[in-house]
């Protein structure tokens, strides 16, 4: 049976192109891993002027496919960045009992 794993990425525009700098794993659940996605701020819409981005990847057997992107300022990250923890320390504490 295939293993699925999900997980946003933070990725930094560099000179050569984009370098994930971090990870968030979220588990297994589908349903979690969009919800929570669903909840960052930031732009949908991603062009050349993108610095930061962050992205949903869902990997199945090591494979990664990106789901979605988004653009986000360094304001937007941060409060991203809360978002994801609040989300992940909700579902394994108290979503699970």
């Amino acid at each position: 049976m295939a293993e699925t794993e999900f997980h946003i990425e933070l990725n930094i525009k560099t000179t050569d192109d984009f370098t994930c700098y971090g990870k968030f794993t979220l588990g297994s659940n589908r349903k979690f891993a969009g919800s929570v996605f669903q909840k960052m701020k930031g732009n949908r819409k991603v062009d050349d002027k993108t610095i930061l981005q962050m992205e949903l990847v869902e990997t199945q057997n090591n494979l990664p496919v990106n789901i979605q992107v988004i653009s986000c300022s360094l304001e937007q990250l941060a409060e991203n960045c809360k978002t994801i923890t609040k989300e992940i320390f909700k579902f394994s504490n108290l979503e699970k009992s």
